[in-house]
């Protein structure tokens, strides 16, 4: 098993949509564009946001487990996926990648 690098490459924010569907709230998505976390395997980074992880834990554990050439040549390199988090409102695009190393 691989370890996988995540980094959020970019983070939209539809005003629109908040003003018209979405209850106010107090705390709204932090990650910034360009942080990184390394999964060990199929766990969880720390820090990571959680709703995010539901989202990408099944590409992560594919990826770490040798998963690639997902959709048959998707990515450039077959051994990444671009996959976006399920916030309508404020979603976060997460480059994954499988690294060389070993997960502990």
């Amino acid at each position: 098993m691989k370890k996988v690098k995540i980094t959020a490459i970019r983070k939209a924010c539809y005003q629109d949509l908040m003003e018209k569907y979405e209850n106010p709230i107090e705390h709204a998505c932090d990650l910034e564009e360009g942080q990184v976390w390394i999964a060990n395997g199929y766990t969880m980074p720390e820090g990571f946001c959680p709703s995010a992880w539901e989202t990408l834990s099944q590409w992560v554990l594919a990826l770490s487990h040798g998963g690639q050439n997902f959709y048959d040549g998707w990515m450039k390199n077959p051994k990444s996926a671009m996959i976006s988090c399920n916030d309508g409102f404020r979603p976060v695009s997460f480059l994954l990648e499988t690294l060389e190393e070993d997960a502990e």
